[in-house]
């Protein structure tokens, strides 16, 4: 086979492989399993040792032993139910091998009489002679059995030993592939091939080994692969040729002075790389990522602005409606009178959303705010020329490259997430665009105090809350659960509803997951406008709407939460130029690394701090869901054990670019692990 045939036999259906028929294929496909290379993924998670052979008279009860023997005698009763038996002997006694549910054929050509046959399974004993029951493991080659087999996490319907031929089948035909790496750079794996890497991997006393050069080997080439197909996103995006948009800056000067509040040097130095983007001849196609509270909503209202004085139209998509309303109030808010802008609601009657819809494809709107609906083919524009998608943290590289197709030539893509993550994971997860980044929070933000307290201690924060109502603040109280657990000791947010409504009657709302969309925007509004002073709800308030006059949240079960879910959850309150505060709230048997969690954040309001910590604790997948939202997780390479590889990669691949090198012979790696088949036309 060529080097071509090669790496599509690993992209081959599982069908393909002896003794895997529908049924095998479909059990395989319910893990993720689709195809051969998949295969290679699911790892040994220990290995059972039948190398070492016994004696029928030293065979210890309950252990795995293997042993030689002869058959001699076939028992095949005929009353249902019945096992069958058969009695086998070396020169040292004698053990039954019974079989239930097993016909007669079967068992007479596993163990024909007078052969020597090397037989393994858990040795048992009834009436005073050991016994097998339905063993698995039998040949009458010794050296099929007499080996380590390796024991993986199965999928109900497949056994050990048919996971373990198949996957022995796959090692057997594992194809030798054209190198893709310099020699120089295999150097830094002692040279070791992706073959000779798989076949390591597999052998079962190698597993856990982190270290070795096959592992480092693999995890290198996942990460590299992710970093050509990043790559090769931008260059396709940046070719793409557009019109420039001539940036008025003295418009853009007056629009800032008349801003109650400085601008940071960070949301400034965005701004600067934003107008940047615009005014090229290339498609902008950029995240501005922020802490929360740290001001990108200004920065891309402003650049939706100077897109606006160039001519074109704008767009910017929140994921609720709510939120984009607040971004609609203060667009109107902050831009002159004369630039026209729009909500679409889904509350919006028939013919106010049949006007607005004339309106974007006659320009008569320069920049609509709405949820995901403003993306619909029925939603024409005459001359767009920004998409503005904010808190899109779980887009994943598909719907990015989509979603910068749909503007055409001329629109460019402005992406805003309040998710700091660690350097590693946005390396990884948005290497496919530029990125801007806001650190600093605005002068007049004070930190938020976060404090701990024991759930016992509950008095003390009512009569701290009493206070802060007085003072005409509002608070904002978190559970983990929306009803009563009787398997988990949580706090509910019904429960406590009830016990809050009676502390402070007339003063409290409820909000969590099961409540319908229109009584959400209700309660949010009602909240909003002060109409009560407390909010209990679930964690569906992690992110959204600014509730300036909210100066206080309680959140229970603190311990339950990681770190970066806490520091968005904190990020709801301190939004206005008062102090706000933080209470975390937990039971007294708190786990090491839950006091650490809870010190980390007493001691840090930075976001990027908290999460480079937080991946260190909860390990990388789990960063605020991440693992659930469809974004690349890993096979083998962790952000946290191999940032050495993550900068290797990123050195290598900045090598590849500067050198404009051609890509070609990385068609095999790109092929093999960019299951999203992005770039699919690579020479």
């Amino acid at each position: 086979m060529d080097n071509k045939s090669n790496y599509k036999y690993l992209l081959s259906d599982l069908s393909i492989l002896k003794g895997v028929g529908n049924k095998t294929t479909n059990l395989l496909k319910k893990k993720r399993i689709n195809n051969i290379f998949d295969l290679l993924w699911k790892l040994p998670k220990s290995y059972t040792d039948r190398s070492l052979s016994s004696k029928i008279k030293d065979l210890k009860l309950g252990e795995i032993q293997t042993i030689t023997i002869v058959p001699k005698k076939y028992s095949f009763p005929r009353i249902r139910n019945l096992p069958n038996r058969v009695v086998c002997s070396d020169e040292t006694g004698e053990v039954d091998c019974i079989f239930f549910n097993s016909y007669e054929g079967y068992i007479k050509k596993i163990l024909p009489i007078g052969k020597n046959v090397t037989i393994s399974g858990k040795i048992g004993r009834f009436r005073n002679k050991y016994q097998l029951t339905n063993p698995k493991y039998i040949s009458e080659n010794a050296s099929l059995i007499k080996q380590k087999h390796n024991t993986y996490s199965l999928t109900e319907g497949i056994t050990e030993k048919v996971y373990n031929k198949i996957i022995k089948q796959i090692m057997d035909k594992l194809p030798i592939l054209d190198e893709w790496h310099s020699k120089e750079l295999l150097k830094k794996f002692d040279g070791i091939s992706w073959n000779e890497s798989i076949k390591e991997l597999h052998k079962p006393q190698k597993q856990g080994n982190y270290k070795d050069n096959f592992y480092q080997r693999l995890a290198y080439d996942e990460i590299f692969s992710t970093f050509l197909v990043n790559s090769e996103i931008r260059k396709k995006i940046k070719k793409i040729k557009k019109k420039k948009k001539k940036i008025n800056l003295k418009k853009q000067a007056l629009i800032i002075k008349n801003l109650d509040f400085t601008l940071t040097n960070d949301q400034l130095k965005s701004l600067k790389e934003i107008n940047s983007d615009l005014s090229a001849n290339t498609k902008m196609f950029r995240l501005l990522q922020g802490d929360v509270g740290s001001g990108k909503t200004i920065v891309s209202l402003i650049s939706a602005y100077n897109t606006i004085n160039s001519g074109f139209q704008v767009a910017l998509m929140a994921p609720t409606e709510i939120l984009a309303r607040q971004h609609f109030n203060l667009a109107k808010k902050l831009l002159p009178k004369n630039v026209k802008i729009r909500l679409i609601s889904g509350k919006s009657e028939y013919r106010d959303k049949k006007e607005i819809l004339n309106q974007l494809s006659n320009h008569e709107i320069d920049i609509v705010f709405g949820t995901h609906a403003i993306f619909q083919k029925k939603v024409i524009f005459k001359k767009l020329g920004l998409i503005i998608i904010d808190e899109q943290h779980k887009f994943g590289v598909n719907q990015r490259k989509k979603l910068s197709d749909k503007g055409g030539n001329d629109c460019d893509v402005l992406l805003m997430t309040a998710t700091p993550i660690p350097r590693t994971l946005t390396m990884t997860i948005y290497g496919d665009m530029d990125l801007s980044i806001i650190r600093e929070k605005p002068a007049a933000r004070k930190p938020i105090k976060t404090y701990s307290k024991l759930e016992t201690k509950i008095d003390d924060v009512l009569m701290f809350i009493k206070k802060q109502i007085e003072l005409d603040n509002q608070v904002f109280w978190v559970c983990p659960l929306i009803e009563e657990s009787k398997k988990v000791d949580h706090t509910s947010a019904i429960k406590k509803f009830e016990y809050l409504s009676k502390a402070f009657p007339n003063n409290v709302g409820l909000l969590h997951g099961k409540t319908n969309i229109d009584d959400k925007e209700l309660i949010l509004n009602n909240f909003l406008n002060n109409n009560f002073k407390i909010l209990v709800s679930t964690t569906i308030i992690e992110v959204g709407i600014d509730f300036p006059n909210a100066n206080t949240i309680i959140i229970e079960n603190a311990n339950k939460f990681g770190l970066s879910q806490l520091h968005q959850l904190r990020g709801r309150v301190g939004r206005g130029s008062k102090q706000s505060t933080c209470i975390l709230m937990f039971k007294s048997n708190l786990s090491e690394n839950a006091k650490k969690r809870i010190n980390i954040l007493k001691d840090s309001n930075d976001g990027f701090v908290i999460s480079e910590e937080d991946m260190k604790i909860r390990g990388f997948g789990d960063i605020l869901g991440f693992k659930q939202s469809g974004i690349k997780n890993f096979k083998l390479a962790d952000p946290v054990l191999n940032q050495d590889l993550f900068l290797l990669a990123e050195k290598e691949m900045n090598r590849i670019e500067k050198s404009d090198e051609d890509i070609s012979k990385y068609k095999p790696l790109i092929k093999l692990y960019d299951t999203a088949d992005i770039i699919n036309d690579i020479a």
